[in-house]
């Protein structure tokens, strides 16, 4: 999936996963059958910079989670759960994360497939623009999982404007 984008992003293939509809927002079905692909995920995300890896705080024991180092946080920016923290990996065996994008960044992922709304933003505890992505599967789901994750990183860095179109 050389020069991926949003332009040409795939469908995600197959029905969506099932999910909870209320905290904690899981994935209960279509994990990896090998975690290769979430752990070689993991690994490309806390190497991008200017990250620090610490335990969430919003999201289940367990969850590592991606916090923008203060002096490279968009304070414009509405990319965060709390504080500097913009996604985290749940653990075993839900394996899914939730990030934060742009309006325009999380419509298109969704109408793709690669993921959902998170439940708490209808009842006002979440910015309207955090998704669950759902857990890669293979190689390609991989490659997908890297690209919103990146936008997502961009975001939080101020390297996304996000506009009204």
């Amino acid at each position: 999936m050389d020069n991926l984008t949003l332009k040409n992003l795939p469908e995600r293939e197959g029905e969506r996963p099932k999910t909870t509809n209320t905290n904690p927002h899981t994935q209960l079905d279509q994990q990896p059958v090998n975690i290769q692909y979430v752990e070689q995920l993991k690994d490309w995300a806390f190497n991008l910079g200017n990250i620090e890896k610490r335990a969430s705080l919003i999201s289940v024991p367990g969850a590592e989670a991606m916090f923008m180092e203060q002096e490279h946080a968009c304070e414009e920016c509405n990319a965060f759960m709390i504080g500097n923290e913009f996604a985290h990996f749940h653990p075993h065996p839900d394996y899914s994360l939730h990030l934060g994008l742009t309006q325009k960044d999380a419509t298109v992922f969704i109408s793709k497939g690669w993921g959902e709304w998170h439940p708490l933003i209808k009842k006002g505890f979440l910015p309207p623009n955090i998704i669950m992505l759902y857990a890669p599967r293979n190689e390609s789901e991989l490659e997908v999982s890297k690209l919103i994750l990146k936008r997502s990183y961009d975001y939080a860095k101020g390297n996304l404007i996000e506009t009204n179109n």
